[in-house]
C-alpha cells in the first residue's frame, strides 16, 4: 500500500492547509455568533448560561461553547483560538476513522479512511467555518469505534471510552449524536449476531460513564432554564432545558418548528455530491457495490463485509430526508462512515488487482482534478485576481507537485489516492489563503472593526437601532454592539451609530446630524451569486454599512 513516508507527507500537507485557515477572519453568521457567545462566557465568568445577543439561547448544547471559551481563556480572543478546538477534535476524528477502519477491516483501510475523512470538502470547511459539527462528528465516530471494539472484544475500557465520547457528542449537538451512534450499533449487532454483549454488567458501567459525561451539560441547562421557568424563549415561557435536550430538540427541526429550509427529499443525495469531493465517485461506486454484495449474500454474515457503515448511512438518509430543516453540514456526522466504506472498497480493489475499476477511478480523479484546477483558475484570475508574487509562487509550486505525480509512473491505486488528496489540497489552499481573505473584505462587521481600532473609537459608545446581526463587529470589538431606539438616540450625545442604508435615512429624517462617517461594503458571504463573483457586476450586488458619530 501507500508508503509511510508519502502517507506522513500528505498528512502534514493537510494539517498545513488546516492551519492556514486558522487565521482567516471569522465568518458570519454562525462562526462569529458562536465565537461571541463563547467570548461572553469568559468576559463575564459565566459558563452555565448560553446567551445569544442578550437573549436566552435554547437551541444547541454547551460543549462547543465551552471548548471555545477554554481556548479563549488560554490564548485570548483571536480567530485562531476559536478554531483550534475544531482542528484538534477533527484530528481525533481522523484517528477514530483509522481505528474503526482497522477494527472492521485492516490497517490499510484504516489509514486510507483517515486520509479520506480529512480531505472531504465538508470536513475541511468545518475547521474554518466552525460550528458545532466538528465536535459532534469527532466524538460520534470515536464512540462508534469504541463501542464496536467492545462488541468485538468485550473490553471494559472500550465501552467506558465509548460512553464518554457518546456523552460528549450528545453535549455537542443533542439527540442526533445518539441516533447515529445507536443506528450504527444496532446495524452491527444485527449483522454479527453478538447480542450477548448487550447483556453484560459492562453495559451498566458504560451507562454510568455516559451519565457522568452529560452531567455538566444537564446541570447547566437546569440552572439556566428549569430553575427559571419565567424566562422567555421564542415568545413563550415555562421551558425546561432538560426536557428540551432529551425530547424536543430534534422534533423542532424535523417537524419544522425551527422553520423550513427545503422540501426536497433528495436534498442530501445531491448535496453529498459536493460535500464529499474529491472522493464522491469512489464513494458512490462503493455504496452500490456493497449493496449489491449484501443482497447477493441475502444479508447473511460474511467476515469480509460489515453492515455498520452502509446501514447507518441508509438510516440517516432515510430519516434526515423527511426533515423540514435541512442544511449541507448536517451530513458531516456520517462522513466518517462514508470514509471507512469508501476506503474498504478501494483496498479490496487493490487486493484483487481490479485494473478495470481502478483505471476508471483514475480517469474520474483526473476529471475531478481538472474541475478543481479550472475552479482555481477562475478564482485566482477572475473572481479575485492574484496581487502578490508569493501567491503566484505557492500556486506554481503546488501545481508543479501535482503535475509530477500526474506524470509519475506508479500503481493505479497510488495515483488515485495521491491525486485525490492533491485535488483537495489545491482547492482548499487557494480557498484558505486567497479566496476567503478576499471574500471577507466584503463582510462589513469585521471590516468596520478595523476602522474602530484604527480610529480609536470607544467600543462602549457604539449603538445600533435595528435588529440586524453584528456578530463580526462584536467579536473584533471584543464587545457587543448595544441596541437602542431612535428616540433614545436623540437624547444621547457623543455616540456612534452602526447603521445600514435604511437606518441612515431614518436618522436623517429624525433631523439628526453627524460629523464623522465611515462606510464599508457589505455582502452576505454565505450566499454567493454569479453577480457578486463577477468583478464587473460586483458593485451593484453590494450594500453599505455606516458608522456615524452623533455630536
Amino acid at each position: 500500500m501507500i508508503s509511510d513516508l508519502r502517507y506522513r507527507f500528505l498528512l502534514v500537507l493537510i494539517v498545513l492547509v488546516y492551519v492556514a485557515g486558522m487565521f482567516v477572519t471569522l465568518f458570519e453568521p454562525d462562526s462569529a455568533q458562536f465565537a461571541v457567545m463563547a467570548m461572553r462566557m469568559v468576559q463575564e465568568n459565566d459558563f452555565l448560561n448560553l446567551i445569544k445577543g442578550g437573549s436566552q439561547y435554547l437551541d444547541k448544547p454547551h460543549l462547543h461553547f465551552w471548548l471555545s471559551a477554554f481556548s479563549f481563556k488560554l490564548f485570548g480572543f483571536y480567530e485562531w483560538a476559536y478554531r483550534l478546538p475544531a482542528i484538534l477534535v477533527t484530528l481525533l476524528g481522523a484517528y477514530s476513522c483509522f481505528g474503526l477502519g482497522t477494527l472492521l477491516y485492516n490497517r490499510d483501510t484504516g489509514r486510507l479512511a483517515a486520509l479520506i475523512f480529512m480531505t472531504a470538502q465538508t470536513i475541511v470547511l468545518s475547521v474554518i467555518d466552525v460550528r458545532t459539527d466538528a465536535a459532534l462528528t469527532a466524538f460520534t465516530i470515536l464512540a462508534i469505534w469504541q463501542f464496536t471494539s467492545y462488541i468485538e472484544k468485550g473490553s471494559l475500557a472500550s465501552i467506558c471510552i465509548g460512553a464518554v465520547a457518546a456523552g460528549l457528542a450528545f453535549s455537542s449537538k443533542g439527540q442526533i449524536a445518539l441516533f447515529v451512534i445507536g443506528s450504527a450499533l444496532i446495524c452491527h449487532l444485527a449483522y454479527t449476531h453478538k447480542w450477548q454483549r448487550v447483556l453484560s454488567y459492562k453495559v451498566l458501567v458504560g451507562l454510568g460513564f455516559f451519565a457522568m459525561a452529560i452531567a455538566p451539560m444537564l446541570y447547566a441547562y437546569y440552572h439556566q432554564f428549569d430553575m427559571h421557568p419565567e424566562k422567555v424563549i421564542r415568545g413563550t415561557t415555562g421551558h425546561s432545558g432538560i426536557r428540551f435536550i432529551f425530547l424536543e430538540q430534534s422534533l423542532e427541526r424535523s417537524g419544522g418548528a425551527m422553520g423550513k429550509t427545503s422540501s426536497d427529499y433528495f436534498f442530501f443525495f445531491h448535496t453529498f455530491l459536493w460535500v464529499f469531493i474529491p472522493w464522491t465517485i469512489p464513494a458512490v461506486v462503493a455504496v452500490g457495490s456493497r449493496v449489491k454484495a449484501l443482497f447477493k449474500l441475502r444479508f447473511a454474515y460474511h467476515p469480509q463485509y460489515e453492515f455498520m457503515t452502509l446501514g447507518t448511512i441508509a438510516i440517516f438518509f432515510l430519516v434526515a430526508s423527511f426533515s423540514q430543516f435541512k442544511l449541507p453540514h448536517y451530513l458531516n456526522i456520517v462522513i466518517p462512515l462514508f470514509a471507512v466504506l469508501t476506503a474498504s472498497y478501494i483496498i479490496d480493489l487493490v487486493k484483487v488487482d481490479n485494473k478495470k475499476i481502478l483505471t476508471i477511478f483514475l480517469g474520474a480523479q483526473y476529471f475531478v482534478l481538472s474541475v478543481v484546477f479550472t475552479a482555481v483558475l477562475f478564482i485566482c484570475f477572475y473572481v479575485f485576481e492574484f496581487q502578490s508574487l508569493l501567491a503566484w509562487g505557492l500556486l506554481i509550486v503546488l501545481c508543479g507537485i501535482i503535475v509530477y505525480f500526474c506524470l509519475k509512473r506508479e500503481a493505479r491505486f497510488l495515483r488515485v489516492i495521491t491525486l485525490s488528496v492533491y485535488s483537495s489540497l489545491l482547492l482548499n489552499s487557494v480557498m484558505n489563503l486567497h479566496f476567503y481573505p478576499n471574500l471577507l473584505l466584503y463582510q462589513a462587521g469585521s471590516s468596520m472593526a478595523e476602522v474602530v481600532a484604527d480610529e480609536n473609537i470607544p467600543v462602549d459608545r457604539i449603538y445600533r437601532i435595528s435588529d440586524f446581526n453584528t456578530w463580526a463587529l462584536d467579536f473584533y470589538n471584543r464587545q457587543r454592539v448595544k441596541h437602542t431606539s431612535l428616540k433614545n438616540v436623540q437624547e444621547k450625545k457623543d455616540i456612534w451609530l452602526y447603521v445600514n442604508d435604511k437606518d441612515l435615512r431614518r436618522v436623517q429624517d429624525a433631523g439628526l446630524d453627524w460629523d464623522q462617517q465611515f462606510i464599508e461594503n457589505d455582502y452576505n458571504i454565505s450566499m454567493l451569486t454569479m453577480g457578486f463573483l463577477n468583478p464587473s457586476t460586483r458593485k451593484r450586488n453590494l450594500k453599505k454599512m455606516h458608522l456615524i458619530h452623533l455630536r
